[in-house]
């Protein structure tokens, strides 16, 4: 497997968590191994923690070196020499990420939707149960 070598991303404005896991990524898949060995050795709730957040982030059984997206956009946002083939490169991933993010509000808003109806449907039957209650205590009295 060839590795793709990148520019050093600004992490100025990340925190602790967030550089590691930056500098961990940039190492490979190898280095999250390490880093959840050493926890194991060192600390076992470290490295239980490193192998659930491996699992949970998909970084461990990922096929690619690296799972984060700023290695493929890297790749994908290097010069290939033609500009007018980069313009329309640059403006079709623009309109993708524009879609991308058009369709994820589309379902967040289809689920919230969803999430309204069904609270809604929760508190009708509730306030049917109680109504009902209510009814069979006055007549029980």
């Amino acid at each position: 497997m060839t590795s793709v070598a990148s520019a050093p991303q600004n992490t100025a404005h990340l925190g602790w968590f967030s550089k590691s896991e930056a500098w961990l990524d940039s190492k490979g898949k190898g280095a999250w191994i390490a880093a959840m060995v050493l926890g194991f050795i060192f600390f076992w709730p470290v490295g239980l923690a490193l192998l659930f957040y491996m699992i949970w982030s998909k970084r461990m059984f990922s096929k690619h070196r690296s799972c984060g997206k700023s290695r493929r956009r890297m790749h994908v946002m290097a010069s290939s020499g033609n500009t007018a083939f980069d313009a329309y490169r640059d403006e079709t991933i623009r309109r993708l990420e524009d879609e991308q993010a058009n369709f994820e509000g589309f379902l967040e808003r289809l689920r919230e939707a969803k999430d309204k109806s069904e609270f809604d449907q929760f508190m009708d039957e509730r306030a049917k149960k109680a109504a009902q209650e209510r009814e069979s205590e006055t007549a029980d009295a």
